[in-house]
C-alpha cells in the first residue's frame, strides 16, 4: 500500500510507501500496478532507466514531445537530490510553475511527474543513484528541454551556482519562453 501526497500542481504527487521495519531492515514494495492505477492513475510503464552522479550534477530540465511524451516515476536509491517537475503545458492555469521535491534512499519517496512536464534533479549528496520509470521509449528525435537556470521559473536547486556540474548539452536549452515546443493544455496525451 502507498500514501499519495498531492503538490501544488495537480497531477504531480509524491508517493510514500509503507515500509516494513525490524532489527534486520526493512522490505516495502517499491511499484504495485494496481495501487498505482487505483490511487494516482492508470500508467504503463515500459522503460526503467537508472544513473549514478556526484554532488553537483544537474540533469534537466528534459521532456519528451509529441507522441513520445513520458511520465517518469522517480527515486533515489541512494543519496539525496531535488527533484523538479516544471509545468510545460501552455494554457494550463500552473503553467511555467514548478514542484521541487527531496528524494532521499532514507525516505523513500518517489515523485510521480505526468506527460506535459520538464523534469530535472540536482545531486545534494557525495553521490545518488536515480532510478525511473519512463511510460513511453526514449526517442531522440523527440527530445525537448528547458535551460535549469531559467530566471522566469525561478528554482533554487539547492546547490550553488557555481558547484553546478552540466553535460555540454544541458548548458545550451532555451529557456521556457524561448522554447519552440511545448505542450497544450488543452490536450489529453494520454488518449
Amino acid at each position: 500500500m502507498i500514501n499519495v501526497i498531492e503538490t501544488a500542481i495537480p497531477g504531480v504527487v509524491i508517493i510514500e510507501p509503507k515500509i516494513f521495519g525490524d532489527a534486520r531492515g526493512y522490505f516495502f514494495e517499491s511499484w504495485s500496478q494496481q495501487d498505482f492505477d487505483a490511487m494516482v492513475r492508470p500508467v504503463r510503464f515500459v522503460q526503467d532507466n537508472e544513473s549514478k552522479s556526484c554532488y553537483g550534477v544537474l540533469r534537466g530540465l528534459h521532456f519528451q514531445k509529441g507522441e513520445h511524451a513520458q511520465s517518469k516515476l522517480v527515486r533515489v536509491v541512494k543519496g539525496r537530490v531535488l527533484d523538479v517537475a516544471v509545468d510545460i503545458r501552455r494554457g494550463s492555469p500552473t503553467f511555467g510553475r514548478h514542484v521541487a521535491v527531496e528524494l532521499t534512499a532514507e525516505n523513500h519517496r518517489q515523485c510521480f511527474i505526468p506527460r506535459g512536464f520538464a523534469h530535472g534533479f540536482a545531486v545534494l549528496s557525495e553521490e545518488a543513484v536515480f532510478q525511473y520509470k519512463c511510460d513511453n521509449l526514449y526517442a531522440p528525435q523527440s527530445e525537448g528541454a528547458i535551460i535549469w537556470n531559467d530566471p522566469a521559473i525561478g528554482i533554487d536547486w539547492q546547490v550553488p551556482a557555481a558547484d553546478v556540474i552540466l553535460s555540454e548539452k544541458d548548458q545550451r536549452h532555451p529557456t521556457l519562453a524561448e522554447a519552440p515546443e511545448l505542450f497544450d493544455y488543452s490536450v489529453d496525451y494520454y488518449a
